[in-house]
This record gives structure tokens, C-alpha cells and sequence, in this order.
């Protein structure tokens, strides 16, 4: 598969169709040397091949430098679809639907907090449940679930959680319209019920911040950065309701695709046509999902603010914005010189309209980065860039590696705090685990599809 990789400029890679037969585009990966050496470890390239066979695919089968190897598709992989042509496919958003950031900004400096983290930390940790199957203290009636499924977060903000402001810096306003919580599962929304305002596990974290360095002062100043300022940050979705939604689904498509005669070259692959009974309701049915995700993160976020109120009473945390990085929308592109619909599938890619916040989380004891999307973004990569660091390890193999080592150490020694619900988890995160962040960035950066605005680092993280 490598043989067919061509190099366009240090961070564009062409994977040529004679990669694999039955593609209709070529694969564009953005790489430098760095990525382009990690390329072979887990068959991602076989992925980007993959879904270049979609019937109904636009312009690039994309990958972003942050690519390794997910169910179906790529992580960091973006293909965009003819809505009259083409198909949706639950893996090309995969089971963690609308897993996303929020990223919360306050005028504290590092020794307001450090000098009462001993018990903001354990506070937080009390706060937010975290951990596998970890469930809120409150169960949504049926009626409040259909409005979280319906809403989003305009459900919260009536509710009582949060501000109506939040609302104007969430993706969507923090609502996808469409949605269909009737094409939920019944298993899916009793998953859901006990879940809004909970943490998770894996890679999902709840870290204290400090801006460490600003790129862009105009777009920090937009976004109420600056050098020295405390933030949080909040990275989770939709639970075991948007696991269940995608297990539903995949079911469906795979009976689908034998009434419309689809052939994949990879099972994972299973879709339908956007414009077919099941693509619909998988649609409605995703959407539902992505406002659960959206509900949850900004119910966290109400739960932080409640415990810094506790220690910092008259300092408020204002939302910079919340992003979804596991989606698919359908939005109006231009292509070839025409105004096209198109479905574009984002598994872990974010969305970077010109303007638009990317918020790039890092891995455990890393850099995460706030960006903005751009002009080139929408010309070339349906605005879509990436979304993290990237895995260059296997959970089991990041433990193999971790045991022996004492990572609340480690990263204490390094000036950040850690609490986890499993020292698993820990292991499974260690930075290691993840490919260099800051180079990452650095190749959006020079292909000019989202730009730097400021570099966060943690000063304390809280694990599932």
C-alpha cells in the first residue's frame, strides 16, 4: 500500500487508486516524515483505500495527521458525499457519536489554583462521576429524555444547567435539528438515562489548563485567551446511548446493503443510501445521539462552574466553545465550481470553517491547542481538520509499556496533578501512547487548514 503513496509537499501524501481496486478517489493523508513513518502500523492506509470504494464519494478519501486505525474507517478520516448518490455510514462517525471538546476560559492565573489544588482537584473528581458504566445522580423521566434527544442543550439551559450564552458558543447552538429520538432504541435510551453529566473512561478526560504561549493575539483576544489564564477542558460524548445508537445501526445497514446492492470491501464499511428509509432514520437517530453528547458535556460544565464558584466566587468560567469531532453533517460545499450538498462524514476530524474554534485536546501530561479553521479548509478538505494526537499504541500494548512505572509520578514530577477512577486507565493514556501533539498541529498548521491560536497545558487531569 505504501508503493502507491506519492508525496505532493511536506505534509500532503496522494495514495494513488491503483492502491486498490474499486476505489473512485484517490486518498490525500497529511503527513510529514514524522506521521508518514507511524503509516503502516495499524493498516490505516488500507482504511483511507477502504472508503475511496464508497459509492457516492466526493473530491478525497481524507485522513489527517492524526490517523491510526478505527472500526471501519480511519480515525482522522473525513469523506464527503453526494447526498442524491451517496451513503452514510455509522462507522465512518463510529460509536462514540458526537464525542467531542469543550473548553471553558477564566481570567485565574496558575497560583490561584495551585495553591488550593489539593482540594479543587478531589472536589471535581466528587463532582463529575467518571469511570466505565459511571452514572449520573439524577434519572431523566421520559419526557426530559425526548427533550434531550429533541434539544440538545437548549433543554439544559431551561432546565437550569448553564447560561443561555453557552448556547452561542456551542456547534449548532448546541442543537441538531432532525433529530429523531423515535428511531432510538429502547435499550439505547435506558443506556442514556442514568449517563447525562457523566465523564466515561478511555480517553475521555476533565483537565485544569493554563495558556501557555499565544500565536494569534486578535483571535486569543476573540476567544477570551490570553497568556497565563486558566482553563478546563472537557473531552466526552455520547455514553452508552450513542454506543447503542451505532450497534443498532450497523445492524440495519448491514441488512441494507443487500436490498440496494452495495458491496464494501470491509464489513465495518456497512451504509446505505442518505436518501433511503435507513439512512434517514440513522441520520435522525445520530442526531439524537449528538445532542446527548451535547447535553452531557454541558451539563459537566455546569458542575465545574458550581465547584470553582465554591473556591473562586466572583470569577467566572466562560465557554471559549464545544465541538464535536465524531460526526456527520450535511452541509452545502462548493465543488467544481458549483454549490453541492453533501454528506461529510468527520471520524475524529473536526469541523474548521473559516473562523470557526478547533479545539485539538493532547494526550495525559501533553499540549492541547485551540485553532481556528480557514478559508483553505473549506476549498480543500470540505472543512474538516484534525483532532488529537493520534494513538501510535494499542491499549494493551500502552499498559505493557506503563507497568512498572508510577505515572502519578511521572507526571507530578512534570507539575500535573492526576485522579483516576482506574489505574488502567492511566496506563492505557500514558502520554506515550499517542503521537507528538505539537507535530500534529504543526502539519494542519502548514497546509493551511486550521491556524495556531494558543497552546494549553495541563496542570491537572482527571481520568474515567
Amino acid at each position: 500500500m505504501k508503493g502507491s503513496l506519492t508525496r505532493m509537499d511536506d505534509v500532503r501524501l496522494l495514495l494513488g487508486r491503483e492502491a486498490q481496486d474499486g476505489m473512485r478517489v484517490p486518498g490525500l493523508i497529511y503527513a510529514d516524515k514524522y506521521i508518514e513513518s507511524m503509516l503502516e502500523e495499524e493498516n490505516a492506509l488500507l482504511q483511507v483505500a477502504n472508503v475511496a470504494c464508497l459509492p457516492g464519494i466526493i473530491g478525497y478519501s481524507f485522513a489527517m495527521p492524526d490517523i491510526h486505525w478505527g472500526y471501519g474507517f480511519p480515525i482522522g478520516g473525513v469523506a464527503a458525499f453526494d447526498v442524491d448518490e451517496g451513503i452514510i455510514s455509522p462507522g465512518g462517525v463510529g460509536y462514540d457519536i458526537s464525542c467531542g471538546v469543550r473548553l471553558l476560559s477564566s481570567s485565574l492565573v496558575v497560583t490561584d489554583v495551585t495553591n488550593v489544588m489539593d482540594q479543587l482537584l478531589p472536589a471535581l473528581f466528587s463532582a463529575v462521576p467518571c469511570g466505565v458504566g459511571s452514572s449520573s445522580r439524577q434519572k431523566l423521566s421520559d419526557r426530559d429524555l425526548e427533550k434531550v434527544l429533541t434539544d440538545g442543550a437548549r433543554w439544559a439551559v431551561k432546565a437550569g444547567y448553564g447560561i443561555e450564552s453557552d448556547l452561542d458558543h456551542t456547534e449548532e447552538n448546541g442543537c441538531l435539528e432532525g433529530a429523531l429520538p423515535s428511531v432510538v432504541s429502547n435499550r439505547a435510551k435506558e443506556r442514556g438515562r442514568t449517563q447525562l453529566g457523566t465523564l466515561g473512561s478511555g480517553n475521555h478526560f476533565l483537565e485544569i489548563q493554563v495558556v501557555d504561549e499565544v500565536f494569534d493575539e486578535r483571535e486569543a483576544s476573540k476567544l477570551g485567551l490570553k497568556t497565563g489564564c486558566i482553563t478546563v477542558m472537557i473531552h466526552c460524548g455520547s455514553r452508552g446511548l450513542g454506543h447503542q445508537v451505532c450497534d443498532d445501526y450497523l445492524k440495519v445497514m448491514r441488512r441494507a446493503m443487500e436490498r440496494y446492492h452495495i458491496i464494501v470491501p470491509d464489513r465495518q464499511l456497512c451504509c446505505a443510501p442518505i436518501k433511503s428509509e435507513e439512512g434517514e432514520k440513522y441520520l435522525g437517530a445520530m442526531k439524537a445521539a449528538a445532542n446527548f453528547a451535547l447535553v452531557n458535556r454541558h451539563m459537566i460544565a455546569d458542575a465545574v462552574r458550581h465547584v470553582f464558584t465554591a473556591f473562586f466566587p466572583k470569577v467566572p468560567l466562560h465557554t471559549v466553545y464545544d465541538v464535536s469531532h465524531n460526526i456527520a453533517h450535511i452541509e452545502t460545499h462548493e465543488w467544481e465550481g458549483h454549490r453541492k450538498e453533501l454528506c461529510v462524514h468527520r471520524k475524529g476530524a473536526t469541523r474548521a470553517f473559516q473562523g470557526q474554534p478547533v479545539l485539538i485536546p493532547g494526550s495525559m501530561g501533553t499540549a492541547s491547542y485551540v485553532l481556528v479553521g480557514t478559508r483553505q479548509a473549506e476549498i480543500e478538505t470540505f472543512a474538516s481538520t484534525c483532532h488529537g494526537a493520534g494513538r501510535v499504541l494499542s491499549r494493551n500494548e500502552a499498559v505493557k509499556r506503563a507497568r512498572g512505572q508510577d505515572l502519578f509520578k511521572v507526571l507530578s514530577e512534570r507539575g500535573i496533578s492526576v485522579m483516576a477512577e482506574s489505574p488502567r486507565t492511566l496506563g492505557e493514556e500514558m502520554p506515550e501512547a499517542y503521537k507528538d501533539v505539537s507535530n500534529v498541529v504543526d502539519v494542519v498548521q502548514e497546509a493551511g487548514i486550521s491556524l495556531k491560536v494558543a497552546k494549553l497545558r495541563p496542570l491537572a487531569v482527571i481520568k474515567g
